[in-house]
């Protein structure tokens, strides 16, 4: 079992079960120094005095590596990253999956960036966060 930080829509933990996995929520977490950013798809960027959120789940590591073998999400790689719960303040070790910067910074997806800050308000998580996701859907 492996301990995932998800940010994107997979913190819907029905979007995961729906694939014929199992999660089990640990809890609502922020990574520090980092930042959302939305192109084609959902990544983080390393961004100092920057904040994530997401949802920290438990998932077995053979249902991880077929959630990021979908065509999709194939080109995310997985990194290890230091967590805190925001029930707890507790640090966690976790898995993120991240795109490779090039990638990660490609296109946009407005859909996509308001889908998600939907969810991170139904999740409610800062309202500065839901706001900040948001902008990625505005068509300028």
């Amino acid at each position: 079992m492996s301990k995932i930080f998800f940010y994107g829509l997979f913190m819907d933990r029905s979007l995961l079960t729906e694939k014929g996995l199992h999660p089990e929520i640990i809890g609502p977490a922020v990574l520090p120094d980092y930042r959302i950013h939305i192109g084609e798809r959902a990544t983080l960027l390393r961004s100092a005095s920057s904040r994530a959120y997401g949802i920290v789940m438990e998932l077995a590591d053979q249902e991880a590596r077929a959630l990021y073998s979908e065509p999709s999400v194939r080109e995310y790689i997985r990194e290890r990253v230091q967590v805190e719960l925001l029930d707890t303040s507790e640090a966690v070790e976790a898995y993120c999956y991240n795109l490779p910067r090039e990638l990660g910074l490609a296109g946009a997806n407005p859909a996509y960036a308001t889908e998600l800050s939907q969810l991170v308000e139904a999740l409610q998580f800062d309202s500065a966060y839901v706001e900040e996701i948001a902008a990625f859907g505005e068509v300028s």
